[in-house]
């Protein structure tokens, strides 16, 4: 980075995360993937209860676009839009339970 005195970072510099401009650009960019990945992880839960029915709710989601808020999106598709502990909490949980159940399969 010419022009820039980095005199005292050699430790941060070799972590090279500065390096990737969108962090400084695009603050909200993995924002974005997290609130995805909640609800894909709903999508998925309701799929292990019913996957007819979650299969169809995520094809209606698809089918509204961006017709409507992130909110009304993923009610549509049968997920909540929140991110509190509490909710975490439950997809947490559901996410280390079916991993210790592949792990002893794997085993």
């Amino acid at each position: 980075m010419p022009g820039i005195d980095c005199s005292g970072l050699d430790d941060d510099k070799k972590t090279y995360w500065h390096r990737q401009s969108h962090i400084h650009t695009l603050p909200f960019y993995y924002i974005e993937y997290g609130l995805a990945q909640l609800g894909a992880v709903q999508v998925w839960a309701n799929a292990l209860k019913d996957q007819k029915q979650a299969v169809a709710d995520y094809r209606k989601a698809l089918a509204l676009g961006s017709t409507v808020s992130l909110p009304e999106l993923f009610e549509a598709a049968g997920a909540k839009f929140s991110f509190d502990a509490k909710t975490l909490k439950v997809y947490v949980d559901l996410i280390e339970e079916q991993m210790e159940k592949l792990e002893q399969i794997q085993n």
